[in-house]
């Protein structure tokens, strides 16, 4: 009979604890999505957050395909009620890219014309990104330019900067290779 109580009283102390961790993990996943913003641009499914943390510069590794551009800051965007509607492309045939090579540490950005650019050198930095006074993961290329890196995964890339000498826009890439 004792061991029945026992065991009782430890099946209800364990479902208390798997309640009350699912509850915790629920809280957190909601803090986490608080400041995600989700859309589709050009039928790609996008969520725009910036990251937490320095992101690894061999995630930038690549070539990404500009798929849309948001005239303005990413502080703007995500204070949007439908920011997917904002978004433009610069190219009426073909499309811009950018391609990193992470062991060079260069960039290399590619317009609509079929002009060839030069390879750029940059640097990856997670700190005050001097240009906005933000900590966040920046590009600095060629002394005093800057570009904010919001976030990179496997298959999208988010960046906020003067690319184009349009003043500060968003930008959304997707990997091509």
């Amino acid at each position: 009979m004792r061991k029945f109580i026992v065991l009782i009283s430890a099946a209800v102390l364990l479902q208390s604890c798997v309640v009350s961790t699912a509850a915790k993990v629920v809280k957190g996943v909601a803090t986490v999505g608080y400041k995600a913003v989700k859309g589709t641009v050009k039928g790609i499914s996008w969520t725009v957050s910036k990251a937490k943390g320095k992101i690894d510069e061999d995630r930038l590794d690549g070539t990404w395909k500009v798929v849309g551009i948001y005239k303005g800051p990413f502080n703007d965007y995500e204070s949007q009620q439908n920011p997917e509607t904002s978004f433009e492309t610069q190219c009426e045939n073909g499309f811009e890219q950018i391609e990193f090579n992470s062991r060079k540490s260069k960039f290399k950005p590619v317009h609509c014309s079929s002009d060839k650019e030069d390879w750029t050198k940059y640097d990856l930095e997670f700190g005050k990104n001097p240009s906005n006074g933000e900590r966040e993961n920046y590009i600095e290329y060629n002394s005093r330019n800057y570009i904010s890196v919001i976030d990179v995964s496997s298959k999208n890339l988010i960046l906020e900067g003067n690319l184009t000498m349009a003043g500060t826009q968003l930008y959304l890439l997707e990997k091509v290779k």
